[in-house]
């Protein structure tokens, strides 16, 4: 069993085939994945009921409560490593995100590789 396994990560994702692709690949890479979230109010709550150590956080998202203010209240509840996944972000959006202070940005499109490097690295820190 891959050390991975332990790892419990919360996709929030609002393209359905993108978050299942991630699932998969995670799941193939031996990451637990406790949920899928497809909004940021979503997110939060599952952030909330399941506590896992990495939340992928898209920052545009339906509804609401876009990623980044889904990472601000999951901030003041839980301690828990952030990596926001965005395809493009103007520099006003980009000053919100890095005031949460994440742990890692990903741009898409990106490799499964870069992603599970930004996992190891996170995770170490």
């Amino acid at each position: 069993m891959p050390m991975n396994s332990c790892i419990r990560v919360l996709i929030v994702e609002d393209e359905r085939i993108i978050a299942r692709d991630l699932e998969q690949q995670l799941r193939r890479l031996g990451y637990r994945i406790v949920a899928l979230a497809s909004t940021g109010i979503e997110g939060l709550e599952q952030a909330l009921e399941h506590r896992p150590d990495v939340v992928l956080m898209d920052i545009r998202l339906r509804g609401k409560m876009d990623g980044i203010e889904a990472v601000e209240s999951i901030r003041k509840q839980l301690d828990v490593r952030i990596i926001y996944l965005s395809a493009y972000i103007d520099e006003a959006t980009l000053a919100r995100a890095e005031a949460t202070r994440p742990d890692a940005f990903l741009h898409k499109p990106f490799s499964i590789g870069l992603l599970q490097k930004t996992l190891q690295h996170v995770l170490l820190q």
